[in-house]
Formats: structure tokens, sequence, C-alpha cells
């Protein structure tokens, strides 16, 4: 399925020039991964749907923010895809991997992005920097730990009434079940978005919580 068609299933509208972006992107990533191995997806269509437009289902949330922070960011996913189609949001990613950050460089030259960085680094080692701490309003984690983990380094970096979108699988529905109370006490409001990917049908849960200005006490 061409990736117009995937994006129009979801429902997400996409300039085609962007769209033209995006692919250029994906045959990037097909290109190195032959000598890099940035992924264990190596089929074309399914990294547009289980990278690419996986990614893009974050789009609501990105459209509503002006500074994202995407944390075990890997090759770029979601941040690539979202700088792509919202070029005025300004997006820091961080990965521990160095050759999955220089991708995301390469990509950076190559598309000519403005506002986009990308740090190889332990999101832990970031949270005392000024830059960083308490400035973004957006923080984005694609599978990466539990909510319970994500959440404590999330924390430093989220702007008062800022909010953490966790990508997660059939899982995060336990996961927040789970997790609902304590988030609550620690000042977190917590909602989720289930959806299931074009093709494959693959179920996805988005796990918004909300920082509020102040932790409950009782």
């Amino acid at each position: 399925m061409a990736l117009t068609e995937l994006l129009r299933v979801l429902d997400l509208k996409i300039s085609a020039e962007t769209t033209l972006l995006l692919e250029q992107l994906v045959d990037e990533l097909l290109r190195w991964n032959q000598r890099r191995n940035l992924t264990a997806i190596t089929d074309r269509d399914e990294v547009l749907e289980k990278h690419l437009v996986d990614s893009l289902t974050l789009l609501p949330f990105a459209r509503q923010s002006t500074r994202l922070l995407d944390i075990g960011s890997g090759a770029g996913f979601p941040a690539l895809p979202l700088k792509i189609v919202c070029p005025e949001l300004e997006v820091v990613s961080v990965d521990a991997v160095g050759k999955k950050v220089d991708f995301q460089r390469h990509i950076v030259r190559t598309l000519g992005l403005q506002g986009f960085t990308a740090i190889h680094e332990r999101v832990e080692r970031l949270a005392d920097h000024l830059d960083y701490r308490s400035g973004f309003d957006l923080l984005t984690a694609r599978a990466l730990c539990s909510l319970g983990e994500l959440v404590a380094l999330a924390e430093p970096f989220l702007a008062p009434g800022g909010r953490l979108v966790a990508m997660k699988g059939p899982e995060g529905h336990r996961e927040l079940s789970e997790q609902h109370d304590l988030l609550r006490q620690a000042g977190w409001s917590a909602a989720l978005h289930r959806l299931n990917l074009p093709v494959s049908g693959a179920e996805r849960c988005l796990v918004e919580l909300t920082r509020s200005k102040v932790k409950l006490t009782y």
C-alpha cells in the first residue's frame, strides 16, 4: 500500500511535497541499513507502516506543541517524521547508540531540516542541562521502557502542563491500569488512545500523561 493510502486510512492529511520528504527518509533508512544495521525491519512496505506511519500517529500531539523531546529515538522515529510534517516544531532527540544518531544527523543535512538536534547520550545525563530542564511541552518515547521508569526519566524535562506520550503495543492498557493510582498521586493525569495500523492491524496504545503543576497529597 502506498504511503498516501496508508495516511488516508488513518485520516492523516499531509501535503504531496511533505509526503515526498517522508518517502526520502524511508529510502535513506533502507540504504543506510544495508551497512549500518539500524533496524530489523528491512521490507520497505513494513518500514512505511511500522516506522513511518506508526510515528505519525503522534501527529495530533505534535501539531499542538512547540518543543519536543524524543528519548530513546533510535534511528529517529518518531522524531524525524514529526519534524518533517511539522517544520515549525523544535525537536531534540536523544539516543545512546552512535550510529543511529549519525543517521539522524545525515537526514537533517540531507533534507535541510532546521530546529532539529540529535544528541548521542543517555537521557539521564541531560537532566541537569539548563537548556533542557523543564523546557519541553511534549515528550515522546517509542517502546522504550515501563511507564514507571518513563515517568521518572521524563519529569525533569517537562514544563508544567506538558505531556508525555508513551507509544506502546497492546500491553499499554495493562501498564496504565497497574500504574494509574500511583501516577495520579504523583500529579499526572492519564488518557489512553487505542488504534490499529492500517495493513498489519497491529494494535497500538498511545498513553498520554499530562503533568499537573502540583502533586496530590492524599
